[in-house]
């Protein structure tokens, strides 16, 4: 695929403006299902109320729509004539976070996690953006149907926290029973001044693993270490001996994260408990990187339970997996054209891979060993006043001072950042689609 040149952008810009500016009624509804969406969030996997919201918008707007694809995914086909098949995708699930941004249309919802406990539940990652936008671009491609040919398909993909979503989906057998696209198009909020439209063309966004960890001990009373096996005192020293994984392991030049996010152990001060659990994250923008890691941690974890002689050797088990998001080069150059030719000074290029981890590039397998050609862009969506008081002149300074995603006070700027994630997701699609 390769770039377009300066009269076929300006073509597609100029489509995308006819479009853009009578979306008026459009971006009303897209409003209102971001609020409805971040009142009413769900887990990943218990996203039954956000899919059939999806799916009626969708069939009311003129799209063939199928139901519970891979679990609660939603897919829309709209077919307008000959021409490509572009895949626009949403995701579509919450996080156990409870709310406190203090917003009129905060969650108040709790539910009860895979393993019984009662959690609150939000929209910390800007899932409910990128639903409403994709639901909102839909119904405007839908409206204006003189303006392209070819047919679009709608991914309204559940479970993307859990990164399990994608590969349920293409396991339910995604591009067997619908079309194959010519390429597929996504976002994703993030902190920055709302409106800003950041490309990457590469790596984008780092692999990632989720691992669970037990060590297991021998019980006693706390008043007698000598006579047990202290599992948190092995996980402690495990804890400490990762954290040299990346700073003393790795190349300077190699950026990756290694953090254990819980470590869960005993009922009372004066138990030694039989057992310790850890879940551990890592990222690394390379599989080689991430290999090495991983050889790291099982090394480091066996080494301390044997040196404590634990009873038996510690369970290490994988249970998240994604890879590196690699964006297809000739996309995002087409991507960053049209978008400068519409967003001019709002559309930013990001200078390294971002160490957060999506599941979207696992959507690109086609399963014959091709890829579809993809293309991820970040959405900015801080408030402009918050962001010029934040603390710092340059950017990575402004950006540890504004609420992120997983965070419980990350409010999205809602009207500049629906209004512009559409904006940048129709002019996308146009810019694949065929001309009328």
């Amino acid at each position: 695929m390769k770039a377009p040149d300066k009269s076929d952008t300006r073509e597609v810009a100029e489509r995308a403006r006819r479009l853009l500016a009578s979306l008026d009624g459009v971006l009303d509804r897209t409003e209102a299902l971001y609020m409805d969406l971040h009142q009413h969030p769900e887990l990943s996997g218990h996203e039954e109320r956000t899919s059939e919201k999806v799916a009626v918008r969708l069939e009311a707007a003129g799209y063939q729509v199928t139901r519970a694809v891979g679990g609660h995914g939603v897919v829309g086909v709209l077919e307008n004539g000959e021409g490509p098949t572009v895949a626009l995708r949403g995701d579509m699930d919450a996080l156990p976070v409870e709310e406190q941004t203090g917003l009129p249309y905060a969650s108040h919802v709790r539910t009860h996690g895979a393993d019984g406990v009662e959690v609150p539940v939000m929209h910390a990652c800007g899932h409910d953006v990128h639903t409403a936008c994709l639901v909102g671009s839909a119904e405007a491609l839908a409206l204006h149907r003189e303006l392209w040919r070819g047919r679009v398909i709608v991914l309204a993909q559940p479970a993307e926290e859990t990164i399990s979503g994608a590969k349920a989906m293409l396991a339910d057998g995604l591009w067997s029973r619908f079309p194959v696209p010519e390429v597929i198009l996504g976002q994703h909020v993030g902190p920055g001044p709302s409106g800003w439209v950041v490309h990457r063309g590469g790596a984008m966004m780092a692999g990632s693993r989720g691992l669970r960890i037990r060590i297991f001990g021998k019980g006693g009373h706390g008043s007698q270490p000598h006579l047990a096996v202290d599992p948190v005192y092995i996980g402690a020293c495990v804890v400490v001996r990762l954290q040299g994984i990346v700073s003393r392991e790795l190349s300077p030049y190699d950026s990756a994260v290694v953090t254990v996010g819980s470590f869960h152990a005993g009922t009372k001060a004066n138990i030694i408990p039989l057992e310790a659990v850890l879940e551990i994250t890592v990222r690394a923008m390379s599989d080689e990187v991430m290999r090495h890691i991983l050889a790291s941690i099982e090394r480091i974890v066996r080494a301390e339970c044997e040196a404590a002689h634990t009873p038996r050797p510690p369970e290490i088990e994988v249970r998240a997996a994604a890879e590196v998001l690699v964006n297809t080069r000739p996309v995002v150059a087409r991507l960053e054209e049209v978008h400068r030719e519409l967003f001019a000074d709002d559309v930013q290029e990001l200078p390294f891979p971002v160490t957060g981890s999506e599941d979207f590039g696992a959507l690109g397998q086609r399963g014959d060993g091709a890829r579809i050609p993809m293309g991820f862009w970040l959405l900015s969506s801080t408030p402009r006043d918050a962001w010029e008081a934040a603390p710092g002149p340059e950017l990575m300074g402004k950006l540890s001072h504004v609420p992120s995603p997983h965070q419980p006070n990350f409010a999205p700027d809602r009207e500049r950042t629906l209004h512009r994630g559409v904006e940048a997701m129709v002019s996308a699609s146009l810019a694949f689609l065929g001309a009328p």
